[in-house]
């Protein structure tokens, strides 16, 4: 099968390699020329193009056309160009990481002009490439099938990993859902972590631990995978400024937790955590330490 992508920062690349190497046919483009000629010349199965128009052009109608880029202006700009290249019966696939009410939007725009629409919520980073991408499908069921071999070939097998979750902004929704449960589990190790260096008369061998638990606990996982090759290189992890950024699907996440009137506390936390980090003196615990000092002489740390 045939498919162009668009959009090839690192995943979208590792999406096209893994693609090729499984004989799918890919037009590849990106803003920057340079990445879709590199592909061109590493890859068997890889066509560059310069534009939308050519990327419409050197493919076979019905086309399939997949967008990698991130939520927001830069999906909405390539969405509107698609609209004004595709013909009816053209595919368009929404990869990133758009917010489900702007898929259920860009959908029903698209039918207008008969062209279809399928969303997919894709997790698996930079490790997709060798061990596979995880992707929840929405849209039309029956063009979802027909995407299928892409499905297959770009999840971790043809029959596990990815799958169909239902209509037009439903595989936006549960990707949405998924990395607002990846906040709390991240939060939950970092405590963690924290609590065990913090009992310094142990003097405790973070990575050992990590290692430990990676095989046979309840708690191992692909995170704790993660944590423990970090630990790996610094126990310290020096290098590293504690200041964690939000992708926004946490927030949206949140945000329907308080439209459906269902209590989410851990994955709230764990997101107010992340802004939390990014203050280097936050003004609230300077005011709680004004209040313990006062109510109780507590002693405070005076700013230098």
């Amino acid at each position: 099968m045939e498919l162009g992508m668009i959009g090839l920062g690192k995943m979208g690349a590792n999406m096209v390699r893994r693609l090729s190497r499984g004989g799918h046919r890919v037009v590849a483009y990106d803003r920057a020329p340079e990445p879709a000629k590199a592909l061109a010349k590493e890859e068997e199965h890889v066509a560059p193009a310069d534009s939308l128009e050519e990327l419409a052009a050197q493919l076979t109608q019905p086309r399939a056309a997949w967008m990698m880029v991130p939520a927001g202006k830069p999906t909405e700009s390539v969405f509107s160009g698609l609209l004004s290249t595709l013909e009816p019966g053209d595919i368009i696939v929404d990869g990133g990481n758009a917010n489900y009410k702007d898929t259920v939007r860009r959908a029903a725009t698209a039918a207008d002009q008969d062209l279809h629409y399928v969303d997919v919520g894709t997790s698996g980073g930079v490790w997709g490439l060798a061990e596979g991408y995880s992707m929840m499908v929405g849209g039309d069921q029956d063009v979802v099938q027909r995407l299928s071999p892409i499905f297959e070939t770009l999840a971790p097998g043809a029959d596990r990993g990815w799958g169909y979750v239902g209509p037009s902004g439903a595989g936006h929704f549960v990707k949405m859902v998924h990395n607002g449960i990846e906040y709390g589990i991240m939060e939950a190790y970092a405590e963690g972590f924290e609590i065990l260096k913090a009992k310094e008369e142990f003097a405790l061998d973070l990575h050992n631990i990590a290692e430990i638990w990676r095989y046979g606990s309840v708690i191992r996982s692909w995170l704790l995978d993660l944590t423990s090759a970090a630990l790996a290189e610094d126990q310290e992890l020096g290098d590293i400024k504690g200041w964690v950024a939000d992708s926004g699907e946490g927030r949206w996440t949140v945000f329907e937790a308080i439209d459906q009137d269902v209590p989410a506390p851990v994955i709230t936390l764990s997101l107010l955590m992340r802004f939390v980090s990014r203050q280097d003196e936050g003004f609230a615990a300077k005011v709680l330490a004004a209040m313990r000092n006062q109510f109780g002489g507590h002693a405070v740390k005076r700013a230098e």
